[in-house]
């Protein structure tokens, strides 16, 4: 299942980002893969995330999971923001071609 996930950040993409490496394991447990995520360019503190959920027990883990949401919270998401959207599986990724 895809997932759009938006949020506001305190310090920056770069950070958030940071931690999203940080929990490769953590993200795979959860059967989580980030397709692509940015800040706004005019507003490095508000982000989006497009995510792909194996299934719906995984988006629930991440959800769920306090460690990983402290993790979120320590590299400056602003979780009481954070707004998951259920995308449609008709979506289009890499057509025609990556970039």
């Amino acid at each position: 299942m895809y997932v759009m996930l938006t949020q506001k950040l305190s310090n920056g993409f770069v950070s958030w980002k940071n931690m999203l490496h940080d929990n490769k394991a953590k993200l795979e447990e959860h059967g989580m893969t980030c397709i692509f995520a940015s800040s706004h360019k005019e507003d490095d503190n508000t982000m989006m995330v497009v995510i792909h959920f194996e299934n719906q027990e995984g988006m629930m883990g991440f959800k769920n999971d306090a460690e990983l949401t402290k993790a979120r919270e320590d590299a400056g998401a602003l979780t009481e923001t954070t707004v998951m959207t259920p995308l449609s599986e008709e979506g289009i990724v890499n057509f025609p071609k990556a970039i």
